[in-house]
């Protein structure tokens, strides 16, 4: 990537400060500044206005940092109070289907993985959900810097889309992970923190805090399903095989996809119903984007302003 600089338009400067401006001041009314928040825009406005190159970078980055923002926004209106939330329904849906015989009791398969687990299993169970984020964005900067800009802008924007909808899935039907069940009962207990679950055996395996970081700050954990854990892996391994990746890659992403899919299950942070519906919204995603989204004309002619932008 040669090294250009030049000084974006008044109106670009105009539009991209006024518009951080705002993002910083909404989100100290409505959420409170944290250090992340700053990070972010001076990351953005760093690249925005560096030159031409890494202008290209941050506007072809807004669907992530677009995704970021949503689910922090979140916080604002929880879905708890939009419907009621789910606790006992999903648990017992998840036994009936699912459950496991396990010395005379039926178990969901959560509660036995709590009761039955292994050293080696909880280290590959916290490798592969350290994936579910940095892997789908490592994809998409590597199609980037190898020019493939209309496949990268259809898999940053797929990811968003994926994601919406996930969000909206959320509101639709908030619902408490296995490990609430298994830990507070079946009553819903509003502002509940977040919990490591079976993934602090990874941080207690190495010594590290890496889960307990993660989801000690979780502002809600009413948010199960769908398990957008499970639908990330699948929008890079689609997008891999559209372009005919190498077989390493696919295999590599394959295992990765099928890792945080049992990584759910075995750490309790998920019922397999979660991580059904979590791959039903991610193929959902695919294929209204492609076979819908991309087919309207309007969008069509927006999608090739983006990429004409950021070529």
């Amino acid at each position: 990537m040669r090294y250009t600089f030049k000084m974006p338009s008044r109106k670009e400067t105009l539009t991209v400060v006024g518009i951080t401006a705002l993002f910083l001041l909404l989100t100290a009314v409505c959420l409170g500044l944290r250090p992340e928040h700053l990070l972010m825009a001076f990351i953005f406005l760093a690249l925005f206005f560096a030159g031409i190159p890494t202008r290209k970078l941050a506007v072809a980055l807004l669907p992530f940092f677009i995704f970021g923002i949503s689910y922090d926004w979140m916080r604002v209106f929880p879905n708890y109070e939009v419907n009621p939330i789910d606790v006992a329904g999903i648990y017992n849906l998840e036994k009936s289907w699912f459950g496991i015989n396990d010395n005379g009791d039926l178990l969901i398969p959560c509660e036995y993985f709590t009761l039955h687990n292994w050293k080696f299993a909880d280290f590959m169970a916290g490798i592969f959900y350290l994936c579910w984020v940095p892997v789908p964005i490592a994809f998409g900067i590597y199609l980037y810097l190898k020019k493939e800009r209309s496949l990268y802008l259809r898999f940053a924007m797929v990811f968003l889309f994926v994601n919406l909808i996930g969000f909206a899935g959320y509101y639709i039907h908030p619902a408490a992970p296995p490990w609430y069940a298994i830990n507070y009962g079946m009553e819903a207990i509003l502002n509940t923190p977040g919990n490591v679950a079976g993934l602090g055996r990874f941080d207690e395996l190495t010594g590290l805090s890496v889960f307990q970081s993660i989801y000690g700050r979780n502002a809600n954990v009413f948010a199960a399903v769908p398990s957008l854990h499970a639908a990330y892996m699948v929008i890079p391994l689609y997008y891999a095989i559209v372009r005919k990746s190498s077989k390493m890659l696919i295999a590599l992403f394959a295992i990765i996809l099928v890792g945080i899919w049992c990584t759910a299950v075995y750490s309790s942070h998920h019922y397999i119903i979660d991580v059904l519906l979590g791959i039903f919204c991610a193929l959902l995603g695919i294929f209204v984007f492609e076979k819908g989204l991309m087919k309207i004309g309007g969008f069509k002619r927006f999608f090739e302003r983006y990429y004409n932008y950021i070529k």
